[in-house]
């Protein structure tokens, strides 16, 4: 579950949602959006792909079943204390957050960022999460482009 919040970008009630036959391979369709649309593709790393494909299996969780059946606010309790394990305060939305700010940070152009891992409507809303950028990231990255 962390997992697909901090490196695929979902909302804590989309992972709670999605099912087997909402996983193919690298991608996880979410049907009934937040957005409003019919549905959105998350995309995830192969490694997360592998892992939830044997969490399935493992668990014979069947195709039409959600993955994790737990409350949301049994969810927010799990990352709360994952973040205590290392000693920090965690709120679900903070490993969204992590998720945008990473690959902003690793160089994903800010369209990808917003668009296909945090699926925005508006770039706006992207740059809020991504926050200020301090004068010191400023000048590492002027000198790693130019310097």
């Amino acid at each position: 579950m962390l997992e697909l919040m901090a490196k695929g970008g979902m909302r804590i009630g989309e992972v709670l949602k999605i099912r087997p036959i909402d996983v193919k391979d690298r991608k996880i369709t979410l049907p009934d959006p937040k957005s409003g649309r019919e549905s959105e593709i998350v995309f995830i790393p192969q490694k997360i792909a592998d892992r939830l494909k044997e969490y399935i299996k493992k668990n014979s969780i069947e195709i039409d079943q959600r993955i994790f059946p737990i409350t949301y606010n049994a969810a927010r309790v799990m990352v709360s204390k994952a973040g205590k394990l290392v000693g920090i305060h965690l709120r679900p939305h903070d490993l969204r957050r992590f998720s945008a700010t990473h690959a902003s940070r690793s160089g994903t152009p800010i369209e990808i960022v917003s668009k296909i891992i945090l699926r925005h409507a508006h770039l706006a809303t992207t740059q809020r999460y991504l926050g200020k950028v301090s004068d010191l990231e400023a000048m590492r990255w002027i000198e790693n482009m130019y310097g």
